[in-house]
């Protein structure tokens, strides 16, 4: 049966909202309790979930650095490439709120002391890393990701299809638990842009690192896998 792309799209604000909602909200909401691996299995279980119930319906991208990677590989169109892309950023934008409005339901909670989750850089970086540091390795992660992505899904991998949310949800969490120190971690523009909206400061002024790193590293990663593939 054919799925309209209404319902693709609602797929894919559902799924981010709900990958934000987690991830970010591990890092607000319980971050004193478990720590830099507890958020980064929260994003990572996130996806795994989500993979699961949403796999069959939109792909589960979740994120507009994959779906432009597969778009420069010809495997979604524009259209629907543009599509996805609106439901990533208006789901992230919706889990941001949620988030803001469950954050302040406790007394002392602040935005600006406390933020939302957002990703940051030099003063806002949680090890204290440069602006540069923070591009290069949300590039570097993100093409580790797309490369995982692509094989898993390739049709050259389709004996284990049925573990390729596992796999990308779990390669997800590595990533955070090396990169969380560096800059919270993106490699996913629309999780950045979320929290940033209502943060403000340096979270938005330095959003443009967390959207061109991103998709910068997805493109690569897309054409990495491409090599992979035909060598």
């Amino acid at each position: 049966m054919k799925i309209s792309l209404s319902k693709k799209v609602f797929a894919e604000f559902f799924g981010t909202l709900v990958l934000v909602l987690m991830g970010c909200g591990s890092a607000v909401l319980a971050g004193h309790n478990v720590g830099f691996l507890g958020i980064a299995f929260a994003f990572g279980l996130s996806v795994v979930a989500m993979a699961y119930t949403i796999g069959n319906i939109s792909g589960c991208h979740l994120n507009p650095a994959i779906t432009i990677s597969m778009l420069s590989l010809g495997k979604i169109s524009g259209k629907d490439a543009l599509a996805y892309i609106v439901g990533q950023i208006t789901g992230a934008i919706s889990a941001a709120g949620i988030l803001y409005t469950l954050a302040g339901g406790k007394p002392g909670y602040s935005l600006a002391a406390n933020g939302l989750g957002q990703n940051g850089v030099a003063g806002g970086s949680p090890g204290g890393y440069s602006l540069l540091t923070g591009l290069i390795a949300e590039i570097v992660f993100t093409c580790i990701f797309l490369v995982v992505i692509h094989g898993v899904t390739s049709k050259v991998n389709k004996d284990k299809a049925a573990f390729g949310g596992l796999i990308i949800g779990f390669t997800l969490t590595l990533i955070h638990i090396v990169g969380i120190p560096l800059t919270g971690v993106s490699v996913n523009p629309a999780r950045s842009i979320g929290p940033a909206l209502f943060v403000g400061g340096a979270a938005l002024s330095n959003l443009w690192v967390f959207i061109l790193g991103p998709v910068i590293g997805g493109i690569a990663g897309g054409y990495v896998w491409r090599m992979l593939e035909l060598c």
